[in-house]
């Protein structure tokens, strides 16, 4: 599928200053693209990340409200230092192509959820942590000294929000009970992106027609590492405020844990396993997990995440 930008109208109605996006089936992605480069050599890292016990538990519905809010307070300070960034650099030949504040942008929706669960004074209730102040500080050292490198943080964030946030709304949504409009998760919701996939080609498109030799292209994926190495260090920290913390946990019914859905002990019998290898294209397995979600149905949800994570993993 190759993305297009004309300025002549089409039916999918996304635009971004006049543009259209055009999705054309005869698009060959090229080894050397940024956006390929940037999915095959961050494949470590964002399996590190994921693999993570906080992420676990979320994944699994296992979520305690307190820890769920300092996340949300962690992500407000580095979309707040994004996107400060952002603004600054908007006319950077690097950063224009992929500049879309009003798709993208997280802060506002951030601050909403903040103040669901803190109440209006919610900026007094916050700080930023040890573990998120390195995030934040580098975010701002490339923007004022190497504005190129704010690609690799964006690609980072956004598209991984845009991959997967969905079914981690869904699934916060019931684990925590809050309300069905939406309150507490309004980070989770991009209103003016009405087809993901399409404004991923587009984005995917943008990054790969920057004028970038390779070196730099390398850079930027050295950035988006570093990037996913901070994200695991505001999960490591929060999970160890976790462990002092005893908020009890809403049994919510929707996930199990990796030994008890193994079958014999036999990893091709595993539905996580059988996930990763439908994903990446192999057909028995892609049969081999319908099976096992039809008979583990309490697993449903849990496991339709970890598809679209390791969907996001090949996709994005």
């Amino acid at each position: 599928m190759e993305t297009k930008v004309t300025s002549e109208p089409k039916s999918n109605g996304m635009t971004n200053g006049g543009a259209m996006i055009v999705d054309d089936d005869d698009d060959v992605l090229c080894p050397t693209d940024l956006s390929e480069m940037l999915a095959e050599g961050t494949k470590e890292a964002h399996d590190r990340a994921e693999n993570c016990q906080l992420v676990k538990d979320f994944l699994r519905g296992r979520i305690k409200k307190e820890l769920f809010k300092r996340g949300t307070a962690a992500l407000y300070f580095v979309y707040s230092a994004m996107e400060e960034e952002f603004e600054k650099n908007r006319e950077h030949p690097h950063i224009a192509p992929i500049y879309f504040p009003t798709e993208l942008y997280r802060r506002e929706a951030l601050a909403r959820d903040l103040e669901y669960f803190y109440g209006e004074d919610w900026e007094s209730q916050i700080s930023l942590s040890a573990a998120t102040k390195p995030y934040v500080d580098r975010i701002h050292e490339v923007g004022d000294k190497d504005p190129v490198l704010l690609v690799g943080h964006s690609y980072t964030r956004y598209m991984g929000d845009l991959s997967g946030g969905q079914i981690l709304k869904k699934v916060a949504q019931r684990a925590l009970k809050l309300p069905v409009t939406g309150e507490g998760l309004n980070f989770y919701q991009f209103e003016d992106i009405h087809r993901h996939k399409g404004f991923k080609q587009l984005y995917r498109s943008r990054m790969n027609e920057l004028e970038l030799d390779t070196e730099t292209k390398e850079r930027i994926v050295d950035e988006s590492n570093r990037a996913f190495g901070f994200n695991l260090m505001i999960f490591t920290e929060i999970e160890e405020i976790g462990k002092n913390i005893k908020e009890e946990v809403q049994d919510t019914g929707i996930g199990h844990s990796h030994a008890e859905i193994m079958e014999g002990g036999d990893i091709n019998k595993c539905p996580y396993y059988a996930a990763k290898m439908a994903v990446s294209g192999n057909p028995t397995h892609a049969c081999q997990l319908a099976m096992m979600l039809l008979r583990h149905p309490h697993c449903q949800v849990a496991l339709a995440a970890i598809l679209v994570a390791f969907t996001a993993w090949y996709l994005m």
